[in-house]
Formats: C-alpha cells, sequence, structure tokens
C-alpha cells in the first residue's frame, strides 16, 4: 500500500477520471479508478484502508443513492463527492447523510488533495481505533493495557511478555505520566505470581519517620502510637509483587532493604523474630539511577539488586503516531464515561495535538481528552485554547501584540460574524448575500467559532 494512502475514484466522464487519478498518484497515492459505482460497491468493504471520491451526477445510480449504499458498508468510511455547479445543493444534502466533504468543478488540484489528506487520515484513525478495540475485546494481554503503535512501544511490550513469567527484578525507567505502574502491573498479572497481592510503595510519598514501619512493620508497644501489631509491605507482597515507585526517594533505609531482598527475610519493628518473604520487586525511578549512584545518593549495591533488568517506557513525544490515535481513543473512552456525545476532532485540532511536547505524558493526554469532551469552547480552537496555543478563548480573548497573525485573524473573523449576524437578525441568507459565503462555510465558521442562529433572532 502506498504510504499517502488508498483512494477509490469513481467519474463516468473519462478525461475527469484520468486526470484526478494523475494529481492523487504524483502526490503519492494509490489510486483505483473506475467508471461506475457498482464497480465500488463490488470492491470496498469495512477493511478498505482507504477512501472513496466520487461524481455525483452519474447514470444508473448518482453519488447520493451510492452514499447510502457505502454507508451499509461502512459508515466511517470517508466519502468525497465531486459536483458540477448546479449541485451544490445535493452536495449540501450528501454531507448531512455522512459525506465527509465536496469539490465544486473546477478546482484546484491543492484543493483536492488537502481534502483528501484529511479524509485519509480520519480513515486512519478510524481503522487503528478498531484495531485497538478489538484488541480490548479478546482475550486479556499486554496489548490491552499498554496501547500504542509506535516501534518503541511495540518493543516495550514484546520485552514485559519474556519476562513476566520470571522472578527477575526489574528496574522501570521513564519520565513522569508515561506508565510505569502500568508496566509493572503488567509484569504482575501476566506472570506466574498473578494469584499474589501486588502492592504498591510511592518512596516519595510517605514521611520518612514511618517509612521503616511501612516497609518492614511493627509489634505492638514498638514506639509510641503502635497500638496494634502491623504488617509491613514487604510481609503483605509475600508471594506476589513489591512495587517500589520513585525508588530514588526511598530515606535512608536502603541497606536494610537490601538485606531483605539478599536474605528473603525481615523483622518487624519491635520484635526478633525473622519472618520469610517471597517477593519479586520491581522498582521505577524517573532520574537517572545510575547518575544517582555516581553521585553518591544511591547505594550501587542496591542499585544492582534490582537492576537485573530494565525497561524504559518512552516518552509520548518519542512515540511517532500514537498521540492522535491516544487522543481519539481517550475521547470515545470519556464520552463513554460522561455520556456526552463524542466531539470530532479538526484537522487543526490534531496538528496542536502533534506539536505539543507532553511533558505530562500518556497521563496528561488523557486529562486533555476528558477536558475536550466537557469543553464548551467553540470546536474550531477548542484544544489550541486548552493546550495554551491560542491565548484565552478566541472568542473573548484580546492578547493584543503577543498574538500571532492567525490568532488575530480568526478574532476578527469571529467579530465579523457575530456583527453580521447581530446586523441581520439571524438571517442566514442574509449573512451568506453580504459576507458572499456559501452555506456550508457559514455553518462550519460559526460551529468553530461557538455562534448560533438562535441567539440571533428576535421574534
Amino acid at each position: 500500500m502506498s504510504e499517502h494512502g488508498q483512494v477509490m475514484l469513481v467519474d463516468d466522464e473519462p478525461a475527469m477520471r484520468a486526470s484526478m487519478a494523475q494529481w492523487l498518484e504524483l502526490a503519492g497515492y494509490e489510486v483505483e479508478a473506475v467508471s461506475a459505482p457498482e464497480q465500488v460497491l463490488a470492491a470496498l468493504d469495512p477493511a478498505y484502508p482507504g477512501i472513496l471520491i466520487s461524481d455525483v451526477k452519474m447514470p444508473r445510480m448518482d453519488g447520493m443513492e451510492l452514499l447510502a449504499r457505502i454507508a451499509g458498508i461502512d459508515s466511517d468510511l470517508p466519502v468525497v463527492l465531486v459536483t458540477g455547479h448546479g449541485d451544490i445543493a445535493m452536495a449540501v444534502e450528501a454531507m448531512r447523510r455522512g459525506a465527509y466533504d465536496f469539490l465544486e468543478k473546477p478546482f484546484e488540484p491543492d484543493r483536492l488533495l488537502e481534502i483528501v489528506r484529511r479524509a485519509s487520515e480520519k480513515r486512519r484513525l478510524v481503522l487503528e481505533n478498531r484495531a485497538l478495540r478489538r484488541k480490548l475485546a479478546g482475550p486479556p494481554g499486554v496489548a490491552q493495557r499498554i496501547l500504542g503503535n509506535a516501534a518503541p512501544v511495540r518493543r516495550l511490550r514484546e520485552e514485559i511478555e519474556q519476562i513476566a513469567g520470571t522472578d527477575a527484578s526489574v528496574l522501570v525507567l521513564g519520565e513522569t505520566g508515561t506508565g510505569k505502574e502500568v508496566v509493572a502491573r503488567c509484569l504482575h498479572d501476566f506472570g506466574a505470581r498473578a494469584r499474589g497481592h501486588f502492592v504498591a510503595v510511592n518512596c516519595a510519598a510517605i514521611p520518612e519517620t514511618i517509612f521503616e514501619s511501612e516497609l518492614f512493620g511493627h509489634e505492638a508497644g514498638a514506639f509510641t502510637g503502635a497500638a496494634k501489631r502491623r504488617v509491613g509491605k514487604l510481609e503483605h507482597a509475600s508471594g506476589g509483587t513489591l512495587f517500589l515507585d520513585e525508588i530514588s526517594s526511598m530515606p535512608l533505609l536502603q541497606v536494610k532493604l537490601l538485606r531483605a531482598l539478599q536474605e528473603r527475610e525481615i523483622e518487624r519493628i519491635g520484635s526478633n523474630e525473622t519472618i520469610a518473604v517471597d517477593v519479586r520487586v520491581i522498582a521505577a525511578s524517573n532520574v537517572d539511577l545510575k547518575a544517582a549512584v555516581e553521585a553518591g545518593d544511591f547505594r550501587a549495591d542496591l542499585y544492582f539488586r534490582l537492576n537485573v533488568v530494565e525497561l524504559t517506557v518512552p516518552p509520548l513525544r518519542r512515540r511517532d503516531g500514537d498521540v492522535a490515535m491516544l487522543f481519539e481513543y481517550f475521547v470515545a473512552q470519556a464520552g463513554e464515561t460522561h455520556g456526552r456525545d463524542v466531539p470530532p476532532v479538526t484537522p487543526e485540532g490534531l496538528a496542536a495535538l502533534a506539536a505539543h511536547d507532553w511533558p505530562g505524558n500518556v497521563r496528561e493526554l488523557k486529562n486533555m481528552a476528558e477536558r475536550f469532551v466537557l469543553s464548551s469552547l467553540p470546536l474550531g480552537a477548542r484544544i489550541q485554547s486548552m493546550l495554551g496555543q491560542v491565548q484565552g478563548t478566541l472568542p473573548e480573548g484580546d492578547g493584543g501584540e503577543t498574538d500571532s497573525l492567525a490568532e488575530r485573524a480568526l478574532r476578527f473573523e469571529r467579530q465579523v460574524l457575530d456583527s453580521t449576524l447581530r446586523r441581520h437578525e439571524g438571517n442566514i441568507q442574509a449573512v451568506m448575500a453580504e459576507l458572499d459565503l456559501p452555506r456550508r462555510t457559514l455553518n462550519q465558521k460559526m460551529l468553530n467559532h461557538g455562534l448560533e442562529r438562535k441567539d440571533y433572532v428576535t421574534h
């Protein structure tokens, strides 16, 4: 398959069909050009990885009927209609029925290529999300927990599957929010210790004064406030897995932990009795532990004890192609959780997601998807606003000299639309005539800026 994607093209005019096919092939698309809609219906199925471009006026079956038939095969397959000047009303009606976009003859090749690019990207995301849902609906596996198609993520899943069944200690490295605990839980849940406890300890969140008690437990009366015996995390994890998150923040108990791991036994505070423990230890760190060892901040012997196997969870900015797919998945998940309709992600929004560095990684992306679903900001600039790529909300903001040209243009566009709608009291035909805008373009711009006709009608 072509790197850019596949296009099915149907047009009963040989010259138009040949010229469009040539433009698309020169742009890197794999094109199958046919003369009749029946050939399209025979060739397409829900797994088709491309898009469809269809003329509206054709003998035997027009573009409207073909659109309806395609919807019965796969309602998510993008259909781009090519229309003559007199077919605009039909094209607008087709878009109401689910067409992706339309082109009015004559058109510039660049306009065709831009629509095909956006439609192909939408198709790619749809198919990736379908594959993701199939994985999630299938038998439990690592791919259901660690989502993504980027090469570093695929390698990480393979490594987890290879070592999950062993008892080797594992050091999981990665930035905050990348999913280190998810990796640890996969190692536990898909290993031989799955029936035992998975005990997570955040070493940075426990005060140093009680850390020893949390880890090793204590007897009643061992110190002031120890009213009864307490089983520590190591003992509770026996037979299962102990996950030590942010291990670099562990206070000065490193030598005692090392001894417990080597001897496989502990003593509760206030007791002389040794208790055998059998734990697999998985540690995680968002800092370079080797550098901490060299600086004298972390014991070398404990580091080597923990680092029998080292796994690195890649940051989101290095997961090529995963951001858009994960965002679409989290948006669908948030819509289901909150009982909201899932808003479409605009091409500009996808570009903004791709341009962001994601310092908070997958955790930040998931939070962004939930905010996107719940937000009332104008859809056309919602993602950009939430990412801070647009100052404030475009409808109200006045960023002055710090705004980019695009931001000022968007704000000016909204002001013109708002004043024109107000002057004509929501009369769409009058607004179209004054601004010389087609109905579809006006509707899209009003949607992008959060403007509704009902807010301007005075009678």
